[in-house]
């Protein structure tokens, strides 16, 4: 059996702590498939013109947030990487005529081991990360996460880590979701169950209040949904496993395409 690729809200640095319903989904969501041999991972903290990709034996813990508690600059997350795939994808990307750069030491940022520590808190699944080009076009996006649908069939998780509704100017103390964001998210809805790519891809002016839930200077959170949804061409199904919000509008939600 295939594994999926997922799509995963990281929400908040915080969530590294946080003890809730969707933290708890997280350190679950590993029983709805076998274990994987290796992650590659697109992280939105990773907006790069040229397609990046992380060449190391080891990852360091990237701690690229400030003004959180000390203890969260303590966590660490010490996945290995794998060379051998590496390997794999540089021939993927080369036969596809998709220029990369390979980076060493960059380490894993917040996007991905976040959520990584909740998913595999034991940290001995290897772990590739991707970046994402927010100037792309949704299509390319797609393209792009299309060239690795077959490392699914060789138990490698696609993963991809942003957040559907990301505005921070927005947040608030509300203890119910906005309703803007949950009427974005219930059209996002709509559109995966019926994998709907030329609607999708023109989310910006077919979407309800798409300015609030993608604002311009965080589209890079949106996006990875695409290089996810790539990753499942080979099937395109679409099943949305957690639905959620935090401060009024930051959507936590997982979705998982493929089987």
């Amino acid at each position: 059996m295939t594994l999926p690729s997922l799509f995963v809200a990281h929400g908040s640095p915080m969530l590294a702590l946080e003890d809730h319903e969707y933290v708890r989904f997280l350190q679950d969501i590993s029983q709805q498939f076998r274990t994987p041999k290796a992650i590659v991972l697109f992280s939105a903290h990773w907006d790069t013109p040229d397609q990046s990709m992380t060449v190391d034996e080891t990852h360091s813990t990237m701690h690229d947030f400030y003004g959180f508690p000390e203890e969260m600059y303590k966590l660490n997350y010490p996945a290995a990487g794998d060379l051998r795939l590496n390997a794999v994808i540089d021939g993927i990307f080369k036969q596809k005529n998709l220029h990369y750069v390979p980076i060493e030491g960059r380490g894993l940022d917040h996007g991905a081991w976040v959520i990584l520590q909740k998913m595999y808190p034991e940290a001995n699944i290897p772990v590739i990360e991707l970046s994402v080009d927010s100037k792309r076009s949704p299509k390319e996006q797609y393209d792009i996460g299309s060239m690795l649908a077959e490392l699914r069939k060789e138990d490698v998780l696609v993963i991809a880590s942003g957040g559907l509704v990301h505005n921070l100017r927005k947040l608030n103390d509300s203890p119910q979701p906005d309703a803007w964001a949950v009427e974005f998210d219930n059209w996002i809805v709509e559109q995966l169950e019926q994998w709907d790519l030329r609607t999708l891809f023109e989310y910006e002016h077919k979407a309800p209040h798409a300015e609030q839930a993608v604002p311009r200077y965080a589209v890079e959170h949106f996006i990875p949904l695409f290089y996810a949804m790539g990753a499942a061409d080979d099937d395109r199904t679409a099943k949305r496993l957690f639905q959620d919000y935090q401060y009024g509008n930051l959507s936590l939600n997982c979705w998982m395409f493929g089987s």
